[in-house]
């Protein structure tokens, strides 16, 4: 069997199949839905990495599903016509291993992807020849919106683009596709995209130096969110030419004089790269030293890379072997997000302007690549921009930022800086603006996950997929409502209610505190903290974005630094009580408080500082002591800005640590924490439950060794919620979860 695995559809005759693909659904609502259940939310599809053609015709996007048995995850890849408005998506690409991460090469007769058939991460490539895509089925020959799939293998079948002797973390086509620039962790002193000894003891793990298994430090960020580092191992960028489709040669490793991770580690991926475009004509000086120009993020490891957010956008050839460019050497703070506009003249990218502070406003810059001149073009925007991606024309870009409970796309004048808010409510996602003036995109809520949608120029949306339409038609759906009231010092704050549709009686409140806690419980999906599956077992579930929290202004952001456990935890009462009058079902007298990370800090303050409000207390990877936590975690520059220096600086440093109240916890608290857990290590949750146990206090411990900071795995979701659903129910009144 090729690469391009037979789709196997029994029962169903491949007329009726075409039929179904041609309609607007694929399902018929049932005559009586049900409650979500913490195995949809596990098993529910999840759609990202979408790719739009040269030509606009075809959209691509990969589909993550999990086996509702053993809660294994595949992904496969999806395609759907654009030309097309009643079009269904079809799955292309359904091999023997997951097949994720689409791009189309610059004229359109190839799909490039990853793939780990192989047996490792590697890229392939499938041809788009015209109306043809080299896909197998056992139902013959046949055409369905407008794409003809074969039934035999051809030269159009998958091919592997590399092989390489490591993974490739990620990939991104030049403009011409006639290079591309991979990433993966890579010794330093590998010259190659992946050396034989690399990862093992030798050459390729300086950590280990034998001949036993410890690790040998003589710097700081020993590890890093989830896992130990290795030092002279780092995300390195390689370039290589294609050539017929294939990786060609050893490649040119990208910022090679640089020490650092590029992408940054853990959260970067190919928003921090970007190839120049070329522009003037063939042959122009400039034209070809754009033609072979990346531009990349990096901050420099060193002794100071735990207090450091210096992220800089650097300049480098990948012919000319010269030491790379950095472009930001004057801001000692955040720059990120490159982008190239289509006509190569402008290169834009995301900076902050406080050193030390990961949570600074992020505004757009554009800098003209001929004049080397760079201005700051939202300078009087008071957002701070998540995602920057240039309209085909380059007079604009489209950003994505945090907004009062969404997280919308807005189009920003490259010439101006006005800024147009282009969609409603809503958590957009990945965008792909199109040469017409539409709009493709991403987007979730807290009723439903991830779906590609349509915005036409005139405003029309129009939804392209609706990946999870059979499962949610089966499930009940929650009313969401928005509502706001005078927090701390006067100023105004927003919350949200979700509580099931309909519902009858007095509901118990589930009280959710968002962790960052330079973050929002908005309006957006979540595959761990869903308010939807929360509000289906029976309860009003309230979120407050407090002081601190992002979608309000740099300066509301700002509010909570150094003052962790005030203004928040004024705005939590408050809000609180403006719940209850905002949504007269909602039972005050039966309550349970949730929050995790800044969350379950919280949980751990509101134990000690508003003992007498809740019912009880559920508490994932909460900070119980600041002190062991400024000596603990990793990013140090996160709890040194926060808290105001190193702990043997601050002025206060008690002042606001939960360890310090306990003499006035009373509440039944269950406690959960992942071993892996870096970022706040799992002897906060150890200590707590400690004491709680000691003044017998009722409390429970639940630890995944298998988990970091999240809990990610399907089996181990399902227990989280049934274990936090018993403690829910048991203290509120309700039943206790079934097995």
């Amino acid at each position: 069997m090729t690469h391009a695995k037979q789709l196997r559809m029994k029962n169903i005759t491949k007329a009726t199949f075409v039929s179904l693909l041609m309609v607007g659904t694929i399902f018929t609502a049932p005559l009586a839905a049900r409650p979500m259940t913490a195995e949809d939310l596990a098993t529910l599809k999840r759609l990202g990495a979408p790719a739009v053609s040269p030509d606009e015709r075809w959209l691509a996007f990969q589909v993550t599903e999990t086996d509702p048995k053993t809660y294994k995850r595949s992904t496969s890849l999806w395609l759907r016509s654009l030309s097309l408005p009643e079009a269904e998506p079809v799955k292309i690409l359904d091999g023997e291993g997951s097949e994720h991460s689409p791009a189309f090469s610059s004229d359109g007769k190839y799909l490039y992807y990853l793939s780990d058939a192989s047996g490792s991460e590697q890229l392939w490539r499938s041809a788009v020849d015209g109306d043809k895509l080299s896909v197998t089925y056992d139902l013959g020959s046949m055409t369905v919106a407008g794409v003809a799939l074969p039934t035999q293998p051809s030269d159009r079948d998958p091919a592997r683009a590399s092989d390489f002797k490591t993974d490739i973390a990620g990939y991104k086509l030049s403009p011409k596709s006639d290079k591309v620039a991979v990433w993966g962790d890579i010794a330093k002193d590998c010259p190659t995209f992946g050396c034989d000894k690399d990862g093992e003891i030798g050459d390729g793990n300086k950590a280990e130096p034998g001949p036993g298994t410890g690790r040998e430090y003589d710097e700081l960020f020993i590890r890093h969110w989830s896992s130990w580092e290795t030092p002279g191992n780092y995300s390195r960028i390689f370039a290589f030419d294609l050539k017929d489709g294939k990786i060609n040669g050893d490649g040119i490793a990208v910022g090679s004089t640089l020490v650092g991770d590029s992408p940054s580690k853990p959260f970067g991926g190919g928003e921090e790269i970007a190839w120049a475009t070329p522009v003037g004509k063939p042959g122009d000086a400039f034209s070809e030293m754009a033609t072979n120009t990346i531009f990349f993020a990096l901050r420099e490891a060193n002794a100071n890379e735990p207090k450091s957010t210096n992220l800089d956008i650097y300049a480098d050839s990948v012919v000319d072997r010269r030491p790379a460019e950095n472009l930001t050497t004057d801001n000692q703070a955040t720059d990120t997000l490159p982008a190239m506009s289509p006509d190569g003249k402008l290169l834009a990218w995301a900076a902050m302007k406080r050193p030390g502070y990961e949570s600074d406003k992020l505004s757009i810059l554009l800098y003209d690549v001929r004049t080397n001149d760079t201005r700051d073009i939202t300078a009087d925007w008071d957002r701070s921009v998540g995602s920057i991606v240039w309209t085909p024309n380059s007079k604009a870009m489209i950003v994505t930022a945090q907004d009062v409970l969404d997280h919308p796309a807005f189009e920003v004048d490259a010439a101006t800086g006005k800024v147009s808010r282009l969609t409603g409510a809503g958590n957009v996602g990945a965008t792909i603006p199109l040469k017409d003036g539409s709009l493709i995109y991403t987007m979730n809520s807290r009723q439903a996950p991830t779906d590609l949608y349509r915005r036409s120029p005139d405003g029309k949306v129009t939804q392209l997929t609706n990946i999870n339409g059979r499962e949610l038609a089966d499930i009940d759906e929650v009313s969401n409502e928005r509502f706001s009231f005078n927090g701390a010092e006067g100023d105004k704050i927003w919350g949200m209610i979700t509580k099931p549709k309909n519902a009858s009686g007095k509901l118990p409140m589930a009280f959710l505190v968002h962790g960052g806690p330079q973050g929002s419980f908005g309006n957006s999906w979540s595959s761990r903290w869903n308010p939807k599956v929360m509000a289906a077992q029976g309860y009003a579930v309230v979120s407050i974005d407090f002081h601190g929290s992002a979608g309000y202004g740099q300066e509301f952001m700002d509010s909570i630094n150094q003052d962790w456990g005030g203004k928040p935890l004024t705005d939590l009462k408050l809000g609180f009580d403006a719940a209850l009058k905002e949504d007269p079902q909602i039972d005050g007298e039966r309550s349970c408080a949730l929050g995790a990370s800044y969350g379950g800090y919280m949980m751990n303050w509101i134990a000690g500082n508003w003992p007498d409000r809740f019912d009880c207390i559920i508490n994932h990877a909460g900070i119980f002591d600041l002190r062991s936590f400024a000596f603990s975690t990793e990013e140090l520059w996160f709890d040194q800005w926060d808290h105001g220096g190193p702990w043997w600086k601050r002025a206060d440093p008690e002042k606001w640590n939960p360890i310090n109240k306990i003499a006035n916890w009373k509440t039944p608290t269950l406690f959960i924490h992942g071993e892996k857990d870096f970022r706040i290590p799992y002897t906060q949750s150890i200590m707590p439950f400690t004491y709680a146990q000691e003044m017998e206090i009722p409390s429970k411990l639940l630890i995944f060794p298998d988990e970091n900071h999240w809990v990610l795995k399907g089996k181990n979701s399902v227990q989280w919620h049934r274990t936090v659903f018993d403690w829910m129910h048991k203290y509120t009144g309700g039943q206790e979860g079934e097995d």
